[in-house]
């Protein structure tokens, strides 16, 4: 089923690559720890010490991305127990801040927003587009981030910055630096190669960056959790048709191993600077990732009418392009101190490809492809006490969307329903915002303040309505709004600082949430229909945080949050010409729509501590926590999960005042003893999940009960161990052991299970 990619034009230039007459040397170090003196730019644009910005901005920089050897982005993410992760396949990665996920966090790319007017409110696997090996750093920003980052950053946004060209100090020499590594990891039996050089003068640098992933089958855990033996295996699956032998329902001999979740992956990157002087700076940034096909797993475990559903469900080759120039301008003299301004254009295609078992006459090809124009200018003013960050955010979206159905045994295309409208798509936002910090006298007190205005403008129709007859086939959509924050920032000594804030969100709807069409359960025979008359969401969060610090041995870190959640946008029963059920491909289906309820929310906080005990070690620890609801009417009744006599639970319609928010997880973290010197390292840690009980999933939602065990998602722990010994100058070997105890489990609302015990080897190499 899956399709693969030639790789032998990437291996000969990752060969060239490495192979070239270099001299530089690098050792992995253990730089994860980041204190409250670290310089961020996601809290206001610019470099600023993180000490000085009210939200909690969490840090994950070049070394500990070189030393996690994390498989791809969300997995990166995942292993610093501050973030969590749902994973409907392989191939997937979506991120949660705060209990909000997908479209409600944003991705950033360089400083371009990654979201796009298709980003869906379920579970997006786009972050994993970003190749994790050509990253410096990521700042993960907790907290609303509307007034510097526009819409969609309810629950907080994705900063992730890429490795910049280096220039020679020297008229006379020129510099050439490369950079390499190998690894091999037995869950999965990932092979990854990875290549880059720089070559710069002193004002032309050029960096290339090329990586190349295979990644066979997961195997799970072996050993189950008492009581839930056997979770997650997977007994038989279905040999779909090849041309000559029909679809067969085939027992797996091999019942921990997760049979179709393979795929590969190709990352490029290509960067040019230009620095004419030192105040000058002129950068064009390439970047382009493409897939095979990557089979949605959770979706190939599916049953009705007691057998497998599909015989075929994968989404087809996905691929981001990027293209941007960006102009940054420092250590002016006149209105402006500093200057950057970034023009962007992104190329998007994905495609999902579907065939139920023994339907032979109905493969199902749906492609979306979305193109978007971006640019930003952004400037900062310093004063004596003051900085003064203001810009404009100007973003346009133009979505194409097909669909064809094949006869897979004679060729024969017909006509189906698109995903989305099959017209004119559009989606086009602008903005403009200030951002304003204070930093008093004394340097005890720092404000800060910004407030944000911003259009959103949507347009979207329907050519073919023959389909489903519906009501509407135009939407037109203006939406207007003001964001803001206000904080301060208290440190009365070097030991203890305190940090109030407050700060609001803000998501237009997109042309996925007004104007989709897809199944939304298969379990519950759901569909979700389009529904133009939904309005933008908004969050308004309160911020607490206290941090305590002995110099640079001991820090800990507190913070808790309460976020007002006003007209969020949930699934729930709809009608459709007046009936609230419809045939959906031969099977009556219930009808849903995205709607919006009076208000939600949620709470939550997080406890870090970072201990470094000597010279050679350092203990670390964080836990997360969250709790959602939201209001409903009590005069209807809500789908709601009750527990049973047996102890297990079962949808039921109740009248109920408040519901389980979706995307809650449940409370997760990570605990770490690591051990440095000059040769290498060694680090052992725990990551961890609570328990997250059936009756706290929403039952209409994103939570995919279908997927957990009857009493909800076990709690789990894993230990494991990662170390690496610095060869030479120019080598580093890597080993690390994840699982060791071989824990059978899956991240909550998932339906793909975690790797078993995985053993890797790497090899580094600097040249």
């Amino acid at each position: 089923m899956t399709k693969r990619i030639s790789c032998r034009t990437c291996l000969w230039l990752m060969l060239m690559v490495v192979l070239g007459n270099t001299a530089f040397s690098q050792t992995v170090r253990d730089s994860a720890s980041v204190n409250l003196d670290e310089v961020v730019i996601s809290g206001s644009k610019f470099a600023e010490k993180k000490k000085n910005i009210i939200q909690k901005i969490d840090i994950i920089n070049s070394a500990a991305i070189r030393r996690t050897n994390a498989q791809n982005t969300g997995d990166l993410l995942l292993s610093t127990g501050n973030v969590f992760v749902q994973k409907s396949q392989q191939g997937g990665s979506s991120p949660v801040i705060r209990g909000f996920e997908a479209s409600r966090v944003l991705l950033v790319i360089d400083g371009v927003r990654m979201n796009n007017a298709i980003y869906r409110s379920g579970h997006l696997q786009n972050v994993i587009t970003v190749d994790q090996n050509m990253l410096d750093r990521i700042e993960v920003i907790q907290g609303p981030s509307s007034t510097l980052f526009g819409s969609d950053a309810l629950g907080g946004a994705i900063h992730m910055i890429t490795q910049q060209p280096k220039l020679s100090t020297s008229d006379k020499k020129r510099i050439v630096q490369s950079n390499a590594f190998a690894r091999y990891s037995t869950a999965n039996q990932e092979k990854s190669i990875h290549a880059d050089v720089t070559m710069g003068s002193k004002k032309w640098g050029s960096l290339t960056s090329i990586t190349f992933s295979d990644f066979g089958d997961m195997r799970m855990g072996a050993n189950d959790k008492k009581g839930f033996e056997g979770f997650g295996t997977r007994k038989e699956y279905i040999q779909p048709y090849n041309g000559t032998i029909m679809d067969t329902v085939l027992r797996n001999s091999a019942i921990r191993k997760q049979i179709f979740s393979g795929y590969r992956q190709v990352d490029l990157m290509q960067k040019v600077l230009f620095k004419p002087n030192q105040k000058i700076s002129h950068l064009l940034n390439v970047q382009h990732s493409t897939t095979g096909d990557v089979p949605r797993y959770d979706r190939l475990q599916d049953i009705r009418n007691g057998t497998l559903r599909y015989a075929e469900w994968y989404y087809g080759p996905q691929n981001r392009t990027l293209a941007a120039y960006q102009f940054k301008a420092e250590g002016l003299t006149g209105f402006f101190n500093e200057l950057n301004s970034v023009a962007s254009y992104q190329w998007i295609e994905e495609s999902r490809i579907t065939r139920e078992y023994k339907h032979y006459d109905r493969r199902d090809s749906r492609i979306e492809n979305i193109g978007v124009v971006g640019f930003t200018f952004d400037a900062r003013k310093k004063l004596l006490d003051d900085e003064i960050v203001t810009g404009i955010d100007l973003q346009l979206n133009d979505l194409s969307s097909k669909a064809t159905r094949t006869n897979v045994m004679n060729g024969q295309i017909s006509k189906l329903d698109t995903r989305y409208p099959d017209g004119n798509n559009t989606m086009n936002y602008a903005a403009v915002y200030v951002q304003h910090i204070h930093k008093f006298k004394s340097r005890k007190w720092v404000l800060n303040q910004g407030i944000r205005i911003q259009h959103v403008a949507l347009r979207s129709n329907i050519v073919d309505n023959s389909f489903f007859q519906l009501p509407i086939t135009r939407v037109n959509q203006l939406n207007w709004a003001a964001t803001g924050n206000i904080g301060l920032v208290y440190s009365p000594n070097t030991q203890n600082t305190f940090k109030w804030g407050y700060a609001s969100g803000f998501r237009a709807p997109n042309i996925d949430d007004l104007s989709k069409l897809f199944e939304s359960s298969t379990a519950a025979r759901q569909v979700v229909v389009p529904n133009p008359e939904i309005r933008p969401e908004f969050t308004h969060t309160l911020d607490l945080a206290y941090a305590f610090r002995v110099g640079q041995r001991f820090e800990l870190e507190a913070d808790v949050y309460y976020t007002r959640f006003n007209n969020a946008i949930v699934k729930a029963p709809f009608q459709l010409n007046g009936k609230d059920s419809i045939e959906y491909y031969g099977v009556n289906s219930q009808v849903l729509a995205n709607q919006n309820v009076n208000r939600a929310y949620n709470w939550g906080g997080t406890l870090e501590m970072r201990w470094r005990l000597n010279a050679q070690w350092k203990m670390t620890g964080n836990i997360n926590w969250q709790e959602g609801r939201f209001l409903t009417d009590p005069s209807k009744t809500s789908a709601v999960f009750q527990r049973q006599p047996d102890g297990s639970y079962a949808v039921v319609r109740a009248k109920v005042t408040t519901k389980p928010l979706d995307h809650i997880p449940p409370a997760f973290g990570k605990w770490s003893l690591a051990y440095e010197r000059s040769k290498g390292y060694a680090e052992l840690f725990v990551l961890f999940n609570g328990w997250k009980p059936l009756n706290v999933y929403n039952a209409d939602g994103e939570d995919n009960a279908q997927y957990a065990t009857a009493k909800g998602t076990p709690s789990w722990s894993t230990i494991n161990l990662r170390s690496g010994y610095n060869l030479n100058k120019q080598m580093v070997l890597q080993f690390f052991i994840e699982n060791i105890l071989d824990r059978n489990y899956r991240y909550f609302a998932s339906g793909f299970s975690a790797p078993g015990r995985n053993i890797g080897l790497a090899i580094r190499i600097s040249l």
